[in-house]
């Protein structure tokens, strides 16, 4: 990708984890009373963790480095190797953890197509299985909330409670990746427990729309996480003086919420202006939270058009066939809005029309 213009205003969409801490996490960061998490005495991170697993109403929560280690160890703590995960088939636990689940967590994954994102209770039901002296027995369903691949969509908390039903007949797990489960939460407008109640295991991230600069959380039940502690451990993620990050993670779970609903007001804006824009593809409608895919009548240009875009101050992801990715944080406003739409005016002839570099 070309180097951005020394000096020129950049609007970085490419993901809500470009965000910076604020002064006031800057702060508490500063000031955080500390301990040894591995002896489980940091008292920052102690007073987070109960404060999250309330939030959901949930027994446990287990602070850690990111969301990729929080879901690995959920995979661990809920299986054992050779067992059987289901996954949404664009899901990120599936496809952008490297494939961590198979590599160290040692189970075998089937995965589903969905409607962007909603799976199917029946086929959960049709291909879940206990194990005999041939077959892996499935022991636990991932669902991610929100569905990043499918543009941020919220998954319905009456498909939730239909696939845990499927998933308690069948016995097995059920763990929501919720890396932007808060932006569910505002979108919906439900309080947190409702998510808390449909899962056996959640995972979160503070350091994406809420803007902490690191660590997420797995919660669920008390002894589960005991177990989830030594998984950690194993994976190399025992942490000791934390409560300097911890800190921030505190703040961000307290005021981060509020901040969701303009990023999700910008995220349409950004829609609306895009779909009035001749070569560019794009329902509003289907822009429930802040992320969007941008697709164009010149898919083979989705990379140039990026490039184009970088040149010009605004930074956004081509992710293939599914167009380019934007997404809106705390630290894009209106400005970056119309940042972002006027260089897609400007390049619309020529990369976004069909026939537009012919």
């Amino acid at each position: 990708m070309p180097q951005l213009v020394e000096g020129q205003p950049v609007s970085d969409f490419r993901s809500d984890t470009v965000t910076r801490p604020t002064p006031a996490m800057r702060e508490a960061m500063a000031q955080a009373a500390v301990g040894d998490d591995v002896f489980a005495d940091d008292p920052t991170v102690n007073a987070l963790e109960e404060e999250v697993a309330a939030t959901f109403g949930m027994e446990g929560a287990l602070f850690t480095p990111s969301g990729t280690m929080a879901n690995l160890i959920a995979i661990m703590t809920h299986c054992r190797h050779g067992d059987e995960v289901f996954f949404e088939e664009y899901s990120h636990t599936y496809n952008n953890e490297v494939g961590s689940a198979g590599a160290i967590a040692g189970v075998v994954s089937r995965t589903f197509k969905s409607d962007r994102g909603r799976l199917d209770p029946a086929e959960i039901e049709r291909f879940a299985r206990p194990g005999d002296l041939h077959q892996p027995g499935t022991r636990l369903l991932c669902v991610e909330q929100t569905h990043n691949f499918h543009g941020g969509r919220v998954i319905p908390l009456e498909l939730l409670q239909e696939l845990r039903e499927v998933a308690q007949r069948k016995g097995l797990a059920l763990h929501i990746d919720g890396a932007r489960i808060f932006n569910a939460v505002v979108a919906s407008g439900l309080d947190p427990k409702a998510y808390g109640a449909v899962c056996d295991s959640l995972q979160l991230c503070f350091s994406k729309g809420l803007g902490a600069p690191i660590g997420s959380a797995l919660l669920g039940p008390k002894d589960w996480i005991t177990e989830a502690r030594r998984m950690r451990k194993r994976l190399g993620g025992g942490m000791r003086q934390v409560g300097v990050i911890a800190a921030a993670a505190q703040l961000a779970l307290r005021e981060g919420p509020a901040q969701l609903a303009q990023d999700h007001e910008h995220a349409q804006q950004l829609a609306q202006g895009a779909a009035e824009i001749p070569g560019y593809l794009i329902d509003p409608a289907e822009v429930e939270t802040n992320i969007l895919f941008l697709r164009t009548e010149a898919p083979e240009h989705y990379g140039a058009l990026a490039e184009r875009l970088q040149e010009r101050g605004v930074l956004a992801i081509p992710l293939g066939d599914l167009g380019i990715r934007f997404v809106t944080h705390r630290d894009v406003g209106p400005a970056d809005v119309e940042r972002a739409l006027s260089g897609l005016r400007e390049l619309g002839p020529r990369y976004a029309q069909a026939g537009g570099l012919a």
